[in-house]
Parts: structure tokens; C-alpha cells; sequence
């Protein structure tokens, strides 16, 4: 499955496509069962052509399996995640301070799209590598510079009414590109998601990168859009210049 638009932005990495399957694909990286490690890692992996797989055992840590949607693990978090999350708690690991107190740590988590999947595996692998005779992406994925970001946006109100159709909301950089745009799609009017603003995953982000995600309904809609749109224009044009070609 091609993109117009990785095509036109050119986007340093593949488009990435998320699927919910009960096939586990072969050859595909997977943390080991039980042991840590961090989604992120594996989005890039993936955008850099890898397939990678998780399950309900290789999720890489408690995070990572709320938001890849396979559940809510947070109860599980020794100490409770609502102090790890913010202040910390003696005994426990140190707090990240990314909330001021524990209980607006608990909305937070509150206001997460929380779900559990019905299917076994979450899998991330290149668009062009998507069979669209056989599979249907859940989300997909882009990892865009400040330039490519701004079209983006651009693009995802292009056809919409009103200017709120992209947020860009606080939350994990799993949760950013994988749970928060899955919970989109049962919205009468999905949005895209801007993410990756996770200072704990982002050593594993080019340093002028974040993710676009949008439900793959969006996307399809993005796509029929490029043709007649800025993306045409001398404006985009004279910004794209600057953009290097891919690699």
C-alpha cells in the first residue's frame, strides 16, 4: 500500500501501519516474553522497514500494553502508577514528574481511551509492505519533521469543517500513535493525533521528529485529498525545497 502523501511531504521513514491480527507474522522483532522494553523503539524500527509484533506477554512494559490496547495494566504498577507518574513513593521507583500530584495523575489515567483488543497481536510493520487485499490498517503512522507536521495539520482540516481536527494530547509515546488515534475511530468525527512528546521515549526519536497518527479511515480521506490541494501550490513548494529527499 503506497502513499501520495509520504511521497509529497518526503518523509525520511516509511509511513507505518498499525494491525490488530490472531496471525503472529514470521520473522518479526518481539520483545522477549516478560522482560522490559520500550514500544517506541520498535515504532522506529518499524518505520525504518523492520516488522515487529507484541503480545500479552511481550509488550515491553505495563505502559506499552495499555497503549498498545491490550488492556488496562496500570492496577498492576507496584506502588500505583499515579505516584510513579508524578511525585513518587518512598520505596518505589522514582517519580517522572510529568504530573504535579498523584491525583491529577488519576485523571489522566482516567481520561485514557482504555481498551482491550479482542485479537492476540498488535503489529507494526512499513505501509508498502500492507497487502490491502488481505488486511485493513487500524492506524497509521508518520514520523514528520516541523515542515512535514505543519502539512500535515494542513491536510487533516483540508476537507473538514472546523479547525480542531489534529490534537495533540499528553500521554505516552505508545499511547500517542497507537491507543489515543485507535480511540478516535469511535468518534463521530475522528481526529489525528500528534505524538511522541514523551520525554522518556524520546532518546529513541530523531531529535526533530514526532508522530502523526490518524485512524485509517482519515487517512484514506488525506489521501484522496492531496490532489488539488496546497500540497499543488507554489507556497508548498518553496517549503518542501528545504525538505532533503529521502534516503
Amino acid at each position: 500500500m503506497q502513499s501520495q502523501i509520504a511521497q509529497r511531504l518526503k518523509l525520511r521513514y516509511f509511513p507505518v501501519a498499525i494491525l490488530f491480527t490472531n496471525e503472529k507474522p514470521q520473522g518479526a522483532l518481539e520483545f522477549a516474553e516478560g522482560r522490559w522494553g520500550c514500544v517506541a523503539a520498535l515504532m522506529t524500527a518499524a518505520a525504518k522497514g523492520r516488522q515487529v509484533v507484541f503480545s500479552r506477554s511481550t509488550f515491553g512494559c505495563l505502559g506499552g500494553g495499555v497503549g498498545l490496547g491490550l488492556g488496562n495494566m496500570y492496577p498492576q504498577f507496584p506502588g500505583g502508577f499515579e505516584y510513579f507518574l508524578s511525585t513518587g513513593k518512598e520505596g518505589f521507583r522514582e517519580g517522572e514528574a510529568y504530573k504535579k500530584t498523584p491525583e491529577l495523575a488519576s485523571t489522566f489515567v482516567d481520561a485514557l481511551p482504555i481498551t482491550d483488543i479482542p485479537e492476540q497481536y498488535v503489529v507494526f510493520k512499513p505501509l508498502a509492505d500492507v497487502d490491502s487485499s488481505k488486511e485493513e490498517p487500524r492506524v497509521v503512522v508518520f514520523y514528520a519533521n516541523p515542515d512535514q507536521l505543519s502539512a500535515l495539520v494542513v491536510l487533516a482540516n483540508y476537507g473538514r469543517t472546523g479547525n480542531d481536527n489534529v490534537v495533540i494530547p499528553f500521554g505516552a509515546g505508545c499511547q500517542s500513535v497507537c491507543l489515543i488515534p485507535w480511540g478516535e475511530t469511535a468518534k463521530e468525527r475522528p481526529r489525528a493525533v500528534v505524538g511522541m512528546t514523551d520525554i522518556t521515549a524520546r532518546p529513541v526519536i530523531d531529535a526533530d521528529l514526532l508522530s502523526f497518527s490518524v485512524p485509517f479511515g482519515m487517512f484514506k480521506e488525506m489521501e484522496d485529498n492531496v490532489p488539488g490541494s496546497f500540497l499543488d501550490k507554489h507556497d508548498w513548494h518553496k517549503v518542501a525545497e528545504r525538505i532533503p529527499d529521502r534516503l
